[in-house]
């Protein structure tokens, strides 16, 4: 079972389901964790009787909402602590230390730090990584209107200090508004739809599928993403 993090005061709902999506039209099993202090899909994926904390299927994604860690959602789900949860992946949206450390991100297969450029997502996020023990590897995702190197190198420079180690590839993805037009509808009907989505964001999903899967192909990644568009 892989163990993915999304780290940052970003917005990164969207996203994460996006890429779970682009999972589970490849077979995987995925739980997504919201473990955000907002807690936005509480109010962006349906449900139907929400409590304080649950678990509920959307498009084949399992999502978790309210919970503080994963012994918290083996107990809900009535298995043993000693039980392995029956998941390929787990998509863990942590926007604090707290969901950092409780859900174990540092021993995760993936870390990605989301952020756009705007200073409280960039301050607030790295903020979640004050308290840091060990220094951990970092893939910075970026939204962006521009993908300046100025902007890299503004992080690099507010990051000085922190037990991060950024990796070398940086992903982009674009503020456009027909991309957030697309997301808000997305959000309104309830579904996950791609086929309206800017080519540069399927990209960065395709990538983002890559990269967690490994072993999958990026033509059949984009087989994935086609029969998403074709099944809405």
């Amino acid at each position: 079972m892989k163990k993915i993090g999304f780290i940052g005061a970003y917005d990164k709902t969207d996203l994460i389901l996006y890429v779970a999506k682009i999972l589970t039209t490849l077979k995987q099993k995925v739980l997504v964790i919201d473990s955000t202090i907002n807690q936005k899909a509480r109010y962006i994926v349906p449900v139907i009787n929400p409590t304080v904390k649950y678990v509920t299927e959307f498009e084949e994604i399992d999502i978790a909402v309210g919970f503080e860690n994963i012994s918290d959602i083996k107990k809900y789900l009535g298995l043993a602590e000693e039980q392995e949860m029956e998941y390929d992946i787990i998509l863990i949206d942590t926007d604090n230390i707290n969901g950092f450390n409780s859900y174990g991100l540092e021993e995760a297969s993936k870390n990605y730090f989301v952020t756009s450029f705007d200073n409280y997502s960039l301050k607030k996020g790295l903020e979640i990584l004050t308290g840091l023990k060990e220094p951990i590897s970092l893939t910075k995702v970026y939204f962006s209107k521009e993908m300046l190197k100025e902007e890299d190198d503004y992080l690099n420079f507010l990051s000085l200090g922190y037990k991060v180690i950024w990796n070398e590839y940086r992903l982009y993805f674009p503020i456009e508004n027909g991309d957030l037009t697309v997301i808000y509808e997305n959000q309104r009907v309830a579904k996950i739809k791609l086929k309206k989505l800017s080519i540069q964001y399927k990209d960065g999903l395709a990538y983002l599928a890559e990269e967690i899967l490994g072993n999958v192909s990026e033509s059949n990644i984009r087989r994935a993403i086609k029969a998403i568009e074709r099944n809405v």
